[in-house]
């Protein structure tokens, strides 16, 4: 079995931990900030959670008419530019005064570079690291991001008490130039993984492959549904606990990082096709309890442990990739990245619209309740794919559908790092 020293000594695969490491820092902390300044200006639970969590609308405008920028683009370019846009972005959210509608406009927008972004980082990782280490590679920074979470939660909400949301958003911004300077100055250079440019008809014509496979689509919806329903869940923590919600947000994110660490490292390959539903059904079930109006040392507890089931998606993303071929990895990839966030958008406005009409504590059982019935309604098929899911990672013959004639001739073929 692979370790993470032996994962850190491939090339390349460092400089874009620390990419995302800093732009997930940013991210966290930005966030936080901006839900705390639109509750505090509202008062209301909806815009809260859609000021957090909204930019995931816009992935799904991203994945359906520029996703196929993800295996088009040069990985470092891509990567290091949007950084700084979503840099700019934060710092124009911090601007005294601005309108409510401008502030959601700009959230949009980082949702929409975002979604092609998550397409070229995650292919860039398949690319960098051998076929069987993708696993652990993608638990590392997994990892990554729940220790990030839960240290940008944490200082975010310290930092929010001290420096006022606004200076929070500020120093979000400065963490995503550094996250661009990480990229420019750590990565090498290498050329898109697809000649040809990006296109609304390329983006679908390699969408309606992907989802053209009866066991892709079932992945897809297993990593999409149960998911954004629980991050539903997530959004109500600013309403459920306004002055403790940096609380929450670190102990879930401090559960999903053990649940990687587990699963990623520790879990044997054999039982890799068996776990993955009832992981699931863990993220959800914790949340039923939030009915009881639980007070902070329980919903602490709990948001640890429902986050362990998060680690599922690492079972699904591999069960994704043994699926797909080299060529559309980045799209296939960064369609499950657009498309989950796209989903917890939609989760967030629906508890956040829930919670409004009801209460925050209703709402957060109401979206795990959700996830839990959505989950044993897919159950059925994935288990037919379980053995299959459980081998080594193997890629399928099948091809995506050829891209159009461009001026820069056909598909390069991939290199490795």
């Amino acid at each position: 079995m692979l370790t993470y020293r032996e994962v850190f000594r491939v090339p390349q695969f460092g400089a874009l931990f620390t990419t995302g490491a800093l732009q997930g820092a940013a991210s966290t902390t930005g966030q936080l900030a901006l839900g705390v300044l639109v509750f505090s200006a509202t008062g209301s639970p909806l815009l809260s959670a859609l000021s957090m969590f909204g930019s995931s609308l816009a992935q799904l405008a991203g994945a359906t008419l520029l996703m196929s920028a993800a295996d088009r683009l040069p990985p470092r370019a891509a990567l290091s530019c949007a950084a700084l846009a979503f840099g700019v972005g934060t710092a124009v959210l911090a601007l005294p005064g601005l309108p409510l509608a401008l502030v959601f406009a700009v959230v949009l927008g980082e949702g929409v570079v975002a979604a092609v972004i998550g397409g070229v980082r995650y292919g860039l990782l398949d690319e960098i690291l051998p076929k069987d280490a993708f696993l652990l590679g993608r638990s590392v920074l997994n990892m990554c991001s729940g220790t990030t979470q839960v240290c940008g939660y944490a200082a975010g909400g310290v930092l929010v008490a001290v420096l006022s949301p606004r200076g929070t958003l500020l120093v979000a911004a400065a963490l995503y130039a550094a996250g661009a300077a990480a990229a420019r100055f750590g990565l090498a250079r290498r050329p898109a993984r697809v000649a040809g440019r990006p296109s609304v008809r390329e983006t679908w014509r390699t969408n309606a492959f992907l989802w053209s496979s009866a066991p892709r689509r079932r992945v897809y919806l297993l990593l999409w549904l149960p998911n954004g329903l629980v991050v539903g869940c997530e959004s109500l923590f600013v309403p459920y606990m306004p002055d403790r919600a940096g609380l929450l947000f670190a102990c879930a994110a401090f559960g999903m990082l053990i649940g990687d660490t587990v699963t990623g490292r520790f879990l044997p390959a054999r039982w890799r096709g068996r776990l993955g539903i009832p992981m699931l059904l863990l993220l959800a079930a914790p949340y039923l309890l939030f009915a009881l109006r639980p007070g902070l040392p329980w919903a602490l507890a709990l948001a640890a442990l429902a986050s362990t089931g998060f680690s599922a998606s690492l079972l699904f993303q591999e069960r994704l990739m043994a699926l797909t071929p080299d060529a559309a990895a980045g799209q296939a990839l960064g369609l499950h990245a657009s498309g989950m966030l796209a989903l917890q958008g939609v989760a967030a406005t629906l508890a956040g619209t829930v919670a409004q009409w009801t209460s925050p504590a209703t709402a957060v059982t109401v979206m795990a309740a959700a996830s839990a019935v959505v989950t044993l309604a897919l159950a059925a098929g994935p288990r037919r794919d379980g053995a299959r899911s459980a081998a080594p990672r193997v890629r399928r013959s099948a091809s995506p559908p050829p891209p159009a004639p461009s001026p820069r001739g056909c598909p390069r073929p991939r290199t490795k790092g």
